[in-house]
């Protein structure tokens, strides 16, 4: 294997997947591009992560307004970055561009950003089902790409057959309120005795406003799981 990894790399030298240049492993990103993204670290939200603004210092635990309201359904949710014109160049082209060699760095990101979390409890992880028509049309689920190696570090099986989900228009331009009516009753859960008494990992590319992740949990927990908790790449933020 060790011979075979190198002449690998000395026929396809491992370079930066975003702008090409030469990095020493294979799917790693550059040290210019890995710092010109926005990623989100203490402090912020206990519940959701949504990064706070200010330095509260590295000791300071609470939850964002959200949250402490209770208006956050999912047990915890977790993003590795910011959704803004750095990680849009990764987003789309990974999303909708076939640039699959970016999902390495990218679930690793999302790996790092749970680091503060016990995983050990975790007995599925579940990528966001695409519609049929969608995957057609895509050829793949980009959140399936990304929850296969998270799945592979925590040692628990990835669901891909439990939930289907129904095709609605894409929901790229809608505001909070159209999204939550879009994705309402979009989910269908075709395997309750594999949900039954698990608390699953949700895995999706981008969180915009957590309507995707809170309507899933809500079917998973009516079919019967104990805990639903999420994670993203990048997210959304917005004065709150």
């Amino acid at each position: 294997m060790v011979i075979g990894r190198s002449i690998i790399n000395f026929l396809f030298p491992p370079a930066c997947p975003v702008c090409g240049t030469p990095v020493s492993v294979h799917g790693e990103l550059c040290a210019d591009c890995w710092m010109s993204i926005n990623w989100i670290d203490e402090p912020k939200c206990v519940r959701c992560g949504y990064p706070f603004v200010s330095d509260y210092g590295p000791d300071f635990r609470m939850m964002c307004p959200v949250c402490a309201s209770g208006n956050c359904e999912l047990d915890w949710i977790r993003s590795a970055c910011v959704y803004d014109d750095a990680s849009r160049d990764v987003m789309l082209p990974f999303k909708h561009a076939g640039r699959i060699d970016y999902a390495y760095f990218m679930s690793r990101a999302m790996i790092w950003a749970m680091r503060d979390i016990d995983l050990s409890d975790i007995d599925i992880v579940m990528p966001v089902p695409l519609a049929c028509r969608r995957l057609f049309k895509r050829t793949y689920n980009q959140a399936t790409l990304l929850a296969r190696p998270i799945a592979s570090v925590l040692g628990v099986k990835m669901d891909l057959d439990s939930v289907r989900r129904k095709y609605r228009d894409d929901m790229g331009h809608k505001n909070a309120r159209q999204r939550a009516e879009n994705i309402h009753g979009v989910f269908v859960v075709r395997r309750p005795d594999k949900i039954r008494g698990k608390k699953i990992l949700l895995v999706d590319d981008v969180m915009t406003t957590g309507a995707t992740f809170s309507e899933l949990r809500r079917e998973l927990m009516r079919a019967g799981a104990i805990a639903v908790c999420g994670v993203s790449f990048c997210r959304v933020v917005r004065a709150i």
